[in-house]
């Protein structure tokens, strides 16, 4: 299983930009050099978040690591021309030396609509077209396409190719069944965001997955399943979840506002830090072992990244929750992996 974190580029002071980010790129270090497998960053048009050109965050950190992949999480490709994206990450793949990736999704916000003149009416099907698109481009180096909401390519060629045969592109889903056979149907990994509830209620959606990749003809071992999901390891439980509750709490109920959510309370938050619960934050141990549980409860998945900048801990408590997931949760997991 790959280990690792996703970002949303908090900038929640508003007030130092270039701080926020400077020390992103140090926490993106950090998680190389601790041996995390993967970092990505998400795509949001908000005051409180800095990722709205994410790829040219990854490529500043494509310069200062070396092994680490380097993803979107998610590419909102509804609202984007997927020429320029499968452009950017290519290069991304070029300066990264064959470590880019993309997650690409609808996003949970819906800013990005109005921002680039998009109808939120057309949401669904502006992101079919398109992903169809970005997989066409992929997998051909010229074009011969046409659809509804982008001019028509005729024998266009398009560039950079990346370094990597195959760019991996993984769907970004939440709960909608839809998405999961789509997903399977066209023999992409999964990438699921579970924020809330219980984890093993989403096994009918992964099986569902899996169900119409093998109808589809897909071989079961390129059918992967990646798990995204709020948290953050602390030295031990108790402090973990004092540490991590007050910002969270913040945040959701902040977001709820928007959405006609009630406030969070601590209630229901050690609710979602328990054994079903979706939060993953503890100490080391019960981190590992609960996505041990998680990954069993849901048949088995390849990769776990951690959303933890969303509670507003500080820089240097997030260098250190990195450090004890590549020295003490991953090498755990690996070890209840193979037991």
């Amino acid at each position: 299983m790959e280990i690792g974190i996703d970002s949303f580029a908090s900038n929640e002071t508003q007030h130092n930009s270039t701080k926020a980010i400077a020390e992103l790129l140090e926490r993106m270090e950090q998680a190389d050099k601790m041996g995390l497998d993967v970092f990505g960053l998400g795509e949001h048009h908000r005051i409180e978040f800095l990722d709205s050109a994410a790829h040219m965050i990854l490529a500043a950190a494509a310069a200062r690591t070396s092994r680490i992949r380097l993803t979107s999480a998610v590419t909102v490709l509804s609202a984007a021309d997927p020429v320029r994206v499968f452009q950017n990450f290519a290069t991304l793949d070029l300066i990264s030396q064959g470590r880019a990736e993309i997650v690409a999704g609808r996003g949970s916000f819906t800013e990005a609509f109005p921002l680039f003149g998009l109808n939120l009416q057309e949401y669904d099907a502006l992101f079919a077209e398109k992903l169809g698109l970005l997989l066409q481009i992929r997998d051909n180096e010229v074009m011969n396409w046409s659809g509804k909401f982008r001019p028509a390519l005729r024998e266009q060629a398009i560039y950079p190719r990346p370094m990597q045969a195959k760019l991996p592109i993984w769907l970004g889903v939440g709960g909608t069944p839809g998405s999961f056979a789509r997903a399977g149907t066209l023999g992409m990994p999964l990438m699921v965001a579970i924020i809330g509830g219980e984890t093993h209620r989403f096994r009918p959606l992964i099986d569902l997955y899996r169900r119409a990749g093998a109808e589809a003809g897909h071989e079961p071992d390129t059918l992967k399943v990646g798990l995204h999901s709020l948290g953050f390891v602390g030295e031990n439980s108790e402090d973990a979840a004092n540490d991590y509750y007050p910002g969270y709490a913040e945040t959701f109920t902040r977001i709820g506002k928007e959405r006609g959510w009630p406030p969070v309370t601590r209630t229901q938050f050690n609710a979602q830090t328990s054994a079903l619960g979706a939060l993953v934050v503890g100490g080391p141990e019960e981190v590992a072992s609960k996505i041990l549980r998680h990954s069993e409860a849901l048949g088995g998945i390849d990769r776990f990244s951690f959303q933890m900048d969303n509670a507003g801990l500080s820089h240097k408590t997030l260098l250190r929750a990195i450090e004890l997931i590549g020295t003490k949760v991953k090498p755990m997991v690996e070890a209840g992996l193979s037991a």
